[in-house]
C-alpha cells in the first residue's frame, strides 16, 4: 500500500513533526513497507487458533497487604524542623 505524498504530510501533521523533503520520501517508503507486511498478516488463516492475551505461562504472584509499623515514624517527627501532634508541619504551596 503506497502512501500519498499528502497522506504522510497529514500524518506528520498529527504527529506535530516538521518533515524535510528527504525525511518525508524515507518515511512513506517505511510505513508503506509496514502497511503492506500487515496487509500479509490479515491474509493468514487465523481460525483455528485460540486468542490469547499471554504466551509465555506466566501469572501474576499476588500478595495479601500487610500494614507493618517501623516505629521510626516519632523519631522522624521529632527530628523535623516544626511538627505538632505527631505530623510535620510544612509551608502552604498554594
Amino acid at each position: 500500500m503506497k502512501l500519498s505524498k499528502s497522506e504522510i504530510e497529514h500524518i506528520a501533521k498529527l504527529a506535530r513533526l516538521n518533515l524535510s523533503e528527504d525525511e518525508a520520501k524515507l518515511y512513506s517508503q517505511q510505513l508503506s513497507d509496514i502497511l503492506d507486511y500487515v496487509e500479509k498478516l490479515q491474509a493468514v488463516d487465523t481460525s483455528g487458533v485460540e486468542e490469547t492475551s499471554q504466551v509465555t505461562g506466566l501469572t501474576n504472584i499476588m500478595r495479601e497487604d500487610k500494614i507493618e509499623e517501623s516505629g521510626i515514624s516519632d523519631e522522624l517527627v521529632a527530628s523535623s524542623f516544626q511538627n505538632s501532634n505527631g505530623y510535620i508541619k510544612v509551608p502552604k504551596i498554594l
